[in-house]
C-alpha cells in the first residue's frame, strides 16, 4: 500500500476522503482483518493514486465477508505460478466480481508488462451491471480504470485495467488481435453455461498460451466442472469456494405440464403468507413469462391493502433487465421476477431475494442443418442449473422445485455448440486461420452434418475459394456483426445502389422485435396500427416504413415513447435497431464501400433491394403450391405457412397471397412459419441464385417450373400462367441465365 502524511488538502467537492486520523484501517492482504493504526495518514488508491474516500471501507468490509475472500492467498499464489486456472463456486460466493480485481492487482505489481484484465461474461446487463460494481468497489471511475464492452456500446479508456466484456465481443476483438496481446490476465466467466463464443474462447486460448507463456487464464464456473472441461486442460489447479448455507428446499412434485399454474399459485400464496422478501420464478418460455405477468397484474387488483403491493417484473433471457443495483432503497413492495434460463447469475444484486420458485425445465432451440431451421424442445435443467437457482436464496430463504425429488437431471448444460447454426462459427475461424491460429481445440466437436453444411453455405455465399479458404468476399463478410447471409446481402447492396435501405433491413432485423405483443383484449387494436406501415412488396419493406417513422417522430417535437406506445412498437428494439445501423454504416466507410443516397419508394430501387436480399437468401425460397398459403420450401421440401403477424398473414388477406416469397426465417416445430416474409419473381430467384446451388436442389415441381422458364425464357412461362389465371400481372423481363455471385 502507498501512503502519505501531512495536512488535508482542500479538496472543492464533498467526496469524504478517508483519513487515519478519523478512523482505522483494514489490512487486506490475503484473507486476514488485521486492524493496524496509522495515525494522520492518507492512504491512496494503487490504480488512479488518488486518496480512497469512504465509501471503499463501507464497500471493504461487505467484500471481505463473501466466501471467496478465503481463498484469496491460495488464488494469488496459483496466478503467479500456473497459466490455467478454474475457480468454481456461484454468483454469491462473490467470485465475478473479486477474482478480476485481484487478476487486476496481479498485472499491476508488474506494472502491466504483458498487458491488463479481462472478463468476459454471457449476458449484457450482467456485464454492465458487475463493470458499476466492480468500479463502486475500487473507488474509481467507470470507463477510466474499470470499463466494460457490450454490442453497440463501449465504455473504456486508454487506462482501463479491467474490463468486463460479453464473449462474443472478445471474440471479434481476436479478428484484429489474433493472440490477445493486450491483455496478460484473461478471465471466463460463467463458462458452465457453454455459449458458442466461451466455447470458441476455451478452444483458441489453449493454443494462445502456448505461444504466450506469460498469459494467465482463469476460468469461474458456478459448481464443479465436468471432467471434460478439467481433462481439456491437463494437471489444471482447481479451487473450489465455500457456498453460503443452504436455503430450505421443498419439492412439490408437480408434473411437467402442471408447472406454470402451480408457480403461479405460489407466487400468490407467498404473498397472502406476508413472509417478507422478493420472489424469482424460472419459467421455460418468453411467452409463459408474459402471459404470468398480465395473470399476475390481474390478480394484484384483488389483493387486500394491507398485504401490501405485488409486482410482477419481467426479466427476459439477453435482454436488459430492471434488476437493482446493491445498496440501492428497496421499496416496500413485493417484486416478483419472472424469467427463464440462462439468466441464473443475474440476481446476484437483488439483497431482499427471499424466494425461488423453479419449474425445473427450460427451452432449447435446436439447430436442424438438414432443414437449416431451429427445432424448439422443453427440457430439464441441468444439476448445475439448479444448484445455481437453489443458491440465490440465503438461509433464511426458499426455494420450491416444481418437480420430483428424485427427477434425473443431466449432469451438465449442454453444449451451445451442438446444437447451434455454427455458420458464423466457421467463418470467424476461417478468419483466424489468416490471422495465424491454425486450429481451435474444441471441448466437444461440433457435430459433422452441421459443419458440412455450414461450409456448404459458405461455398454458396461465395465466402471462400476453390482451396476453402476464405475469398476476399467472405474476408469483408467476416467484418460485419451480422449473419453471413446478412452480411452477403449488405455486400450486394453495394453493387445494386440500395445501401441506404438495406442497411436498414439489416439493422431491424438484427435488433429484437420491434413488435409488441399487447394482452389478448388490446391485439385487434394493435393489428390495426401495425397496418398503417405495411408495404405490399412484403415485410423487409414494412421494416423500412417503421424505421423511416421512428426516425421522422425523433426529428420532431413529439414525445417518441408515447407514439411507441400508441402504435404498440417497442422504443428499445427500434433504438437498437438504430445503434446498429449506425454501426454498420461506420464499418461501410471504414472499408471504404459505397453507402447510397434514400431512393425508397421508386420501382428500381424495389427492384434492388429484392436482389440483394436474393443474393444473400436464396437459400430460404419458398413457393405457394395451392394458392392457399401452403408454402414448400425449395431446399428441403418441407411445407409452411406465414406467420399470422406477418403482411401476408390470415389476418390481412387483402394484401393477397404470391406464389413466390422469400423469407428471413423458419420455425420449425413451435408454429410451422415462415417469418419475415417478401414477394419475388422466380426470375429474381434464377438470376440471383448460384448456379450450381440451383442444380443441386432436390427434385420438385417448384424446380421444374424454374427450369422451365430457364430453358424456355420466362414468355413461355407467363403464357401458361395466364391461361390459368387470366388476372394475373404482367411478370417484368429478365434475362433467363444464372449469374453467380
Amino acid at each position: 500500500k502507498w501512503f502519505i502524511t501531512g495536512c488535508r488538502p482542500n479538496h472543492s467537492d464533498d467526496t469524504d476522503y478517508f483519513y487515519w486520523e478519523d478512523r482505522v484501517a483494514f489490512e487486506t492482504e490475503g484473507a486476514g482483518q488485521e486492524v493496524v493504526e496509522y495515525g494522520d495518514v492518507l492512504e491512496l488508491n494503487r490504480f488512479d493514486g488518488l486518496p480512497y474516500s469512504s465509501r471503499y471501507y463501507t464497500l471493504l468490509k461487505e467484500r471481505m465477508d463473501l466466501p471467496v475472500w478465503k481463498a484469496k492467498c491460495d488464488f494469488m499464489d496459483k496466478l503467479a505460478n500456473r497459466q490455467f486456472i478454474i475457480v468454481s463456486g456461484t454468483a454469491r460466493t462473490g467470485r465475478s466480481s473479486q477474482i478480476p480485481q485481484w487478476c487486476a492487482e496481479f498485472c499491476l505489481a508488474v506494472q502491466y508488462q504483458n498487458g491488463m484484465v479481462v472478463c468476459t461474461q454471457v449476458h449484457r446487463q450482467h456485464t454492465v451491471d458487475l463493470a458499476l460494481r466492480v468500479a463502486d468497489e475500487m473507488d474509481v471511475n467507470i470507463g477510466h480504470e474499470v470499463g466494460y464492452s457490450i454490442p453497440l456500446e463501449t465504455c473504456c479508456s486508454g487506462d482501463t485495467v479491467l474490463r468486463y466484456c460479453t464473449d462474443d465481443m472478445l471474440l471479434r476483438e481476436m479478428m484484429s488481435d489474433p493472440m490477445l496481446e493486450h491483455y496478460g490476465v484473461i478471465v471466463i466467466d460463467q463458462a458452465h453455461e457453454r455459449t458458442v463464443s466461451t466455447d470458441v474462447l476455451l478452444g483458441l486460448l489453449k493454443d494462445i498460451t502456448l505461444q504466450r507463456p506469460e498469459l494467465r487464464v482463469v476460468l469461474l464456473t458456478a459448481t464443479h466442472p465436468g471432467p471434460k472441461l478439467l481433462g481439456h486442460y491437463k494437471n489444471v489447479p482447481l479451487i473450489q469456494l465455500e457456498g453460503v448455507c443452504s436455503a430450505e428446499v421443498v419439492y412439490t412434485g408437480t408434473s411437467h405440464k402442471d408447472y406454470f399454474c402451480s408457480a403461479l399459485r405460489l407466487v400468490l400464496e407467498i404473498h397472502h403468507s406476508q413472509e417478507e422478501g422478493d420472489i424469482v420464478v424460472f419459467l421455460a418460455t418468453t411467452q409463459e413469462i408474459d402471459l404470468a405477468r398480465d395473470i399476475l397484474l390481474r390478480e394484484e387488483a384483488n389483493i387486500p391493502t394491507h398485504l401490501g403491493e405485488l409486482l410482477p417484473i419481467s426479466v427476459h433471457p439477453g435482454l436488459g433487465g430492471t434488476l437493482p443495483m446493491p445498496g440501492e432503497e428497496e421499496g416496500r413492495c413485493r417484486r416478483v421476477f419472472l424469467t427463464s434460463s440462462p439468466n441464473e447469475d443475474l440476481f446476484w444484486a437483488v439483497h431482499m431475494l427471499n424466494f425461488v420458485i423453479d419449474a425445473g425445465v427450460q427451452k432449447r432451440n435446436v439447430y436442424n442443418p438438414r432443414i437449416r431451421a431451429n427445432s424448439v424442445a422443453i427440457q430439464p435443467i441441468s444439476r448445475i442449473q439448479a444448484e445455481s437457482r437453489k443458491q440465490l436464496v440465503g438461509p433464511t430463504g426458499k426455494s420450491f422445485c416444481l418437480y420430483p425429488e428424485d427427477t434425473p437431471l443431466p449432469s451438465e448444460t449442454r453444449p451451445h455448440i451442438l446444437e447451434s447454426d455454427i455458420t458464423s462459427t466457421v467463418l470467424f475461424l476461417k478468419r483466424m486461420d489468416i490471422g495465424g491460429l491454425g486450429r481451435c481445440d474444441f471441448i466437444d466437436r461440433p457435430d459433422p452434418e452441421g459443419l458440412m453444411q455450414a461450409l456448404e453455405e459458405l461455398d454458396y455465399l461465395a465466402a471462400l475459394d476453390d482451396d476453402g479458404n476464405l475469398s476476399e468476399i467472405g474476408i469483408i463478410m467476416s467484418e460485419f456483426p451480422l449473419e453471413p447471409q446478412m452480411a452477403k446481402t449488405l455486400l450486394a447492396s453495394c453493387e445494386f445502389d440500395c445501401v441506404n435501405e438495406v442497411v436498414t433491413i439489416a439493422a431491424m432485423l438484427t435488433a429484437p422485435s420491434c413488435f409488441l405483443v399487447p394482452s389478448r383484449e388490446l391485439r385487434l387494436e394493435a393489428s390495426q396500427c401495425h397496418l398503417k406501415f405495411q408495404h405490399p412488396e412484403g415485410d423487409h419493406f414494412t421494416l423500412i416504413n417503421i424505421y423511416k417513422a421512428f426516425k421522422q417522430n425523433q426529428q420532431e417535437p413529439c414525445d417518441v415513447e408515447k407514439w411507441c406506445q400508441d402504435y404498440f412498437l417497442s422504443l428499445s428494439a427500434l433504438q437498437t435497431a438504430d445503434a446498429i445501423r449506425s454501426e454498420l454504416t461506420d464499418i461501410l466507410r471504414r472499408i471504404e464501400l459505397p453507402v447510397s443516397m434514400p431512393s425508397f419508394g421508386s420501382k428500381g430501387n424495389t427492384l434492388n433491394i429484392k436482389r440483394a436480399l436474393l443474393a444473400g437468401f436464396f437459400m430460404q425460397v419458398a413457393r405457394d403450391v395451392d394458392s392457399s398459403g401452403n408454402y414448400f420450401m425449395l431446399t428441403h421440401k418441407h411445407v409452411a405457412q406465414i406467420h399470422p403477424f406477418s403482411a401476408y398473414g390470415t389476418k390481412t388477406p387483402k394484401l393477397g397471397l404470391p406464389e413466390w416469397v422469400l423469407f428471413h426465417q423458419y420455425s420449425f416445430s413451435e408454429d410451422n412459419c415462415i417469418r419475415t416474409v417478401s414477394h419475388i419473381s422466380p426470375e429474381e430467384f434464377i438470376q440471383m441464385a448460384p448456379q450450381y446451388f440451383f442444380f443441386n436442389l432436390p427434385p420438385s415441381e417448384s424446380k421444374d417450373i424454374l427450369q422451365n422458364i430457364l430453358d424456355n425464357g420466362a414468355e413461355h412461362y407467363k403464357a401458361k400462367k395466364l391461361q390459368k389465371s387470366p388476372s394475373l400481372e404482367s411478370i417484368p423481363e429478365v434475362t433467363a441465365s444464372c449469374v453467380i455471385q
